[in-house]
């Protein structure tokens, strides 16, 4: 597999460059790049943005190295349609895919982005924190088990490194997001104020996001295991050494048919005897179809045996659904706290329409007892003035009427339950 060769400019555009003071730009489907005219240094450069972008190879001794590598060339040496490379496109959002396909195995988790062949992993080359210990982890898990025997074969190897960083990168982020919330909520909950709400609307934000990664993660597993199809074409492997047999069984069947006609075109006499010749021939024939239809029975037969690729994505659905489940925890446990924080400002709101009634009726009392004295304010003719103790006694007397008239509202509250006395 190797890189993308600079293309070489046309002898038009070469003209049409030179005829211009200004340099020229190229838009590819990468970036922009600017070309100047003297020299063409950037011809370089411009290939290598004319869909070329820098991956990891790794086989399966564990050796890895740098390629620079075009979409037609991974697409010609994978068998990937172009949908299928766009997934991997670090320029777009993609939600967590895992695609099987006829020679490879398209991964898109979080960072991780990388194509499974049965003899190679092409992983996207990124200085991301899933990306080098996913490297660095596989080759060493290969170089380890160099001389081991494993059971799984080397595509559900590397699929199961990526389903494990991955999980294990969700569920550390699930972890620090608890560590981080907590304290917040407990505080939110002592002590309400806005620095504490935004606080804890931002945290929230976030968890809700990492809710969506997390359960799109999960949806993908099980998409996986309910679909026997999509497992059987993972098994890339064992599909690799059925399409090599049948090869090899196919070429000894037209050896075979071949050595056998020259054996009996040279031996056999002209005579209706010789049609022996001819039965072999077909039994020769029929034998070829029946290894042929024999190969597709074990196509179909290996289709149902999935169940080391089940077990395997069944162990990490109930990984990344317990992480779902610790943020489902997570977000009852912010629920429980803004049912308590709205709690207590109904108490605040009710102890406050308690004060308002307290007052209100304060205030029609003493209404009372200023329209009493406004009364004997105004200037009439009475003989109540020419009596000095009489007003004393209108004011003693208005003053017990509103003092008992408050006592009754405060009874009355206290009956219809409106606050506690």
């Amino acid at each position: 597999m190797a890189g993308s060769v600079s293309p070489s400019l046309p002898s038009g555009l070469m003209g049409n460059l030179s005829s211009h003071n200004a340099g020229r730009v190229i838009i590819d489907e990468y970036g922009i790049n600017h070309i100047p005219i003297s020299g063409f240094p950037s011809l370089k450069k411009r290939s290598h943005a004319h869909g070329s972008r820098s991956w990891i190879k790794i086989d399966q001794g564990g050796n890895s190295k740098i390629l620079e590598l075009d979409k037609a060339t991974i697409m010609r040496n994978c068998s990937l349609p172009a949908r299928d490379l766009r997934l991997l496109d670090p320029l777009f959002i993609y939600p967590s895919t895992i695609l099987g396909r006829e020679s490879a195995i398209v991964v898109s988790l979080e960072q991780i982005r990388c194509i499974i062949t049965a003899d190679e992993v092409i992983l996207m080359n990124s200085l991301d924190a899933n990306v080098v210990p996913y490297k660095s982890e596989l080759c060493k898990r290969l170089q380890t088990n160099k001389e081991q025997s494993d059971d799984l074969p080397f595509e559900f190897r590397a699929l199961e490194l990526a389903l494990e960083l991955t999980c294990m990168s969700l569920d550390s982020q699930v972890r620090e997001l608890e560590m981080e919330i907590h304290p917040v909520l407990d505080e939110l909950a002592s002590s309400i104020n806005t620095l504490n709400l935004e606080r804890v609307r931002r945290f929230k934000g976030h968890l809700l996001a990492l809710t969506q990664r997390v359960q799109k993660v999960c949806d993908v597993i099980e998409h996986l295991m309910d679909d026997d199809g999509d497992m059987a074409e993972m098994y890339l492997t064992d599909k690799k050494l059925r399409r090599e047999a049948y090869a090899s069984g196919e070429s000894y069947c037209q050896t075979d048919e071949s050595g056998g006609a020259g054996l009996v075109s040279k031996s056999a006499p002209v005579s209706p005897v010789g049609s022996t010749g001819g039965v072999q021939k077909l039994q020769r024939a029929f034998s070829c179809l029946s290894s042929s239809k024999h190969g597709s029975l074990s196509t179909s037969d290996s289709g149902e045996n999935i169940d080391q690729l089940e077990m395997l994505l069944e162990a990490y659905f109930v990984v990344s659904d317990n992480t779902l489940n610790k943020l489902s925890s997570l977000k009852e446990y912010i629920d429980d706290t803004e049912d308590l924080i709205n709690i207590k400002l109904g108490n605040v709101q009710n102890q406050l329409i308690q004060f308002e009634l307290l007052l209100t009726a304060a205030t029609f009392v003493a209404t009372i007892f200023a329209v009493v004295a406004g009364v004997f304010g105004m200037n009439f003719d009475d003989s109540i003035f020419d009596n000095p103790v009489a007003f004393n006694w209108v004011l003693i007397i208005t003053g017990v009427f509103c003092g008992t008239l408050y006592v009754f509202f405060l009874i009355y509250f206290r009956h219809k339950k409106v606050f506690p006395l």
